[in-house]
């Protein structure tokens, strides 16, 4: 008889644990190995901060779900000069500067029912145009910004560059930025807007007092409570307050960056303002979309996805923007790549351009939705005089800041999507009679489409 042959397995192979360790270790470090380099620096002996900003308790979570970046090229990498050189530019260009020359723009006061005046389109349109008018622009604050005069005569004092972020609904978990240098505290401020949901959080982590509300710090961020009773009822639209209106919050500071909650910034923000901004010598940077090239492409996925809820809205929206003049991307658009940004991080010179530009952009959010990504072509295109934007690679974002995911709960979600149904859009959303497109955006649709079967 023959003999009976048995078969073992290698000790290797036994262990699910070990081959999933042992895979999870080799692709990690082919992509290291792979990915080429966005940006390079100019080494110093004074940076970075090397010692942790703050320390968080285990309970918090805030490096908990980072999102990968599996982006393995980089076709326009970003040189940043030395650090002390940035340090001394930037230094002399904001005690230099005039208060005319940044805060060129005059407002139009008074009260509303909303923080903005809910504009009708004629309205908001006649103020596009500001080349040879003096003439008060609406830029929110029609209704009191609701903070303690304490964090206002903070803000007020900010006079360099100011890093804002916010966080309602307890939407993100707050992160300390990485790469700091030396002497960046002397120049940048940090303040992150949050709303008394965040603030139960916060204080449930013992990261605040719930004693004193007041000059509360985490890490390097100043903790400014937003009393959103007396805004409005969209927490991402109290969000927009302090993204788009950060040059009239901050009235003495010369540069920004704004910052999603959902970001870590890993690389210094006065060598990010400097090689992005000032370097440039643009208004404004933010980055491309690394997907999209269209407003109309965005539009859609926004319904499709359901990241509004009254798609019907949507379509009115972009039906407006096509009716006043919204084109789909073409070359003749350069040096715009594109029409869509990814609006997480946007680095703004405060004056008459990105002042002026960021006003319609809140004006056409408060309009229609807290989308920031459909009216930005718009505004980009049809305002004068004209902004300028470096609109830089996706690659590019990617590296200097870490993406992670929303926290929210389970239990919120199921509460927020039972509380506000999906409106849907008319039958005639791409077909109005039989034929294609509705007639204000026959023409968009129709360019966009043969530029795509060409591409």
């Amino acid at each position: 008889m023959g003999k009976l042959i048995t078969r073992t397995k290698p000790l290797i192979f036994q262990s699910k644990l070990l081959c999933f360790s042992l895979l999870y270790l080799f692709t990690t470090l082919f992509l290291a190995l792979s990915q080429s380099k966005c940006f390079f620096f100019t080494s110093s002996p004074l940076d970075p901060i090397q010692n942790p900003l703050f320390s968080y308790p285990s309970s918090y979570g805030e490096h908990k779900y980072a999102l990968s970046t599996t982006r393995s090229t980089c076709t326009s990498p970003v040189f940043f000069s030395d650090y002390l050189d940035v340090v001394k530019e930037i230094k002399n260009l904001i005690e230099n500067s005039s208060s005319a020359e940044w805060s060129a723009l005059r407002y139009m006061q008074g009260n509303a029912e909303s923080f903005g005046g809910k504009l009708s389109t004629k309205a908001r349109l006649s103020y596009f145009d500001h080349q040879m008018d003096n003439s008060k622009v609406p830029c929110g604050f029609l209704k009191k910004f609701p903070i303690t005069d304490s964090d206002r005569i903070a803000m007020d004092k900010c006079e360099g560059v100011v890093v804002v972020s916010a966080i309602f609904n307890d939407h993100d978990k707050i992160r300390q930025p990485k790469g700091i240098g030396s002497k960046t505290m002397e120049q940048v401020c940090f303040f992150m807007f949050i709303d008394d949901v965040t603030m139960r959080g916060l204080e449930d982590h013992g990261l605040v007092s719930g004693k004193s509300r007041e000059h509360n710090k985490i890490g390097v961020w100043r903790i400014v409570q937003v009393a959103k009773q007396e805004l409005y009822e969209s927490p991402a639209m109290n969000g927009i307050i302090p993204k788009y209106l950060v040059h009239r919050l901050f009235p003495n500071s010369k540069f920004s960056i704004w910052v999603d909650a959902k970001l870590q910034l890993v690389v210094d923000p006065l060598l990010l303002i400097h090689s992005l901004v000032i370097s440039e010598n643009v208004d404004m940077a933010i980055s491309k979309h690394p997907f999209y090239l269209h407003t109309m492409e965005e539009a859609m996925a926004t319904a499709r996805w359901k990241k509004w809820w009254d798609v019907n809205a949507l379509k009115q929206q972009m039906e407006t923007y096509c009716e006043h003049g919204l084109e789909p991307w073409t070359p003749t658009k350069h040096p715009y790549a594109s029409d869509v940004p990814d609006s997480a991080l946007i680095l703004r010179r405060h004056g008459i351009g990105s002042n002026l530009f960021s006003c319609l952009m809140f004006n056409e959010l408060e309009a229609f939705n807290p989308r920031d990504q459909l009216p930005f072509a718009f505004v980009r295109d049809k305002m004068k005089p004209n902004v300028t934007i470096n609109m830089f690679e996706v690659e590019v974002f990617e590296q200097v800041a870490l993406e992670f995911r929303h926290n929210l709960k389970k239990k919120q979600r199921l509460l927020s999507t039972s509380a506000i149904r999906t409106k849907r859009a008319h039958p005639d959303f791409f077909y109005v009679n039989g034929s294609c497109c509705s007639t204000k955006c026959h023409n968009y649709l129709s360019t966009m489409w043969a530029q795509s079967n060409h591409s």
